[in-house]
């Protein structure tokens, strides 16, 4: 083989190598791009119909929620089991009340077909005391309402800082239909990351 020969046989190769290398990162970035327009997809498919992260912008919930405290809530329980008393729900603001904020979070005191009373600082429902010592601090004051019969389909919800809590007690029962979902975790502050 003649100098020539080889000197275009190695020119060949490289040319080879670059394209090779070019075509790699090509597939490189690629990949990468599938990769992050997927993860996009599965969050905004898991926001829309999974979980849904929320804030704490009110004191209503004190001491189980504090102000900016980061709660994720679970869209699907509610299409596989009923909305039990105690859950801690996200639902969108009746439309006949104005607001700054879209969505309230309160606890589930009421369900269907209950009547609840406020009175002795107890809450009462058909006529027995509701035991809410797991989520309620001694000084925690609840005033006296009812007795209200909670329709069918809708729910009576409460904040569990009674004092600064805009609920059923003031607006009515809620309907069904308009909760969002199961508060389930608090995820931030991290010192107090735990299940709800």
């Amino acid at each position: 083989m003649s100098d020539l020969e080889t000197t275009e046989l190695l020119d060949d190769e490289g040319s080879d190598d670059v394209g090779s290398e070019a075509y790699s990162l090509f597939r490189g970035l690629f990949e990468w791009v599938v990769v992050l327009v997927g993860a996009v997809l599965v969050a905004l498919v898991l926001r829309a119909f999974v979980f849904q992260a929320f804030w704490i912008p009110s004191e209503s919930m004190e001491t189980t929620l504090m102000i900016q405290d980061r709660i994720l809530v679970n869209k699907v329980s509610y299409h596989l089991h009923e909305i039990n008393r105690g859950d801690i729900v996200v639902f969108e603001r009746p439309d006949d009340q104005v607001g700054e904020i879209r969505d309230l979070i309160k606890r589930v005191i009421g369900l269907p077909g209950d009547t609840v009373e406020g009175r002795d600082n107890e809450v009462y429902i058909n006529g027995v005391r509701l035991i809410e010592d797991d989520y309620l601090p001694p000084e925690i004051v609840t005033t006296d309402f009812g007795p209200i019969v909670v329709p069918d389909g809708e729910l009576f919800v409460m904040g569990d800082n009674r004092g600064q809590s805009f609920d059923s007690r003031f607006f009515g029962t809620v309907d069904e239909s308009r909760v969002i979902g199961r508060a389930f975790v608090l995820f931030w502050p991290l010192d107090r990351i735990g299940t709800l």
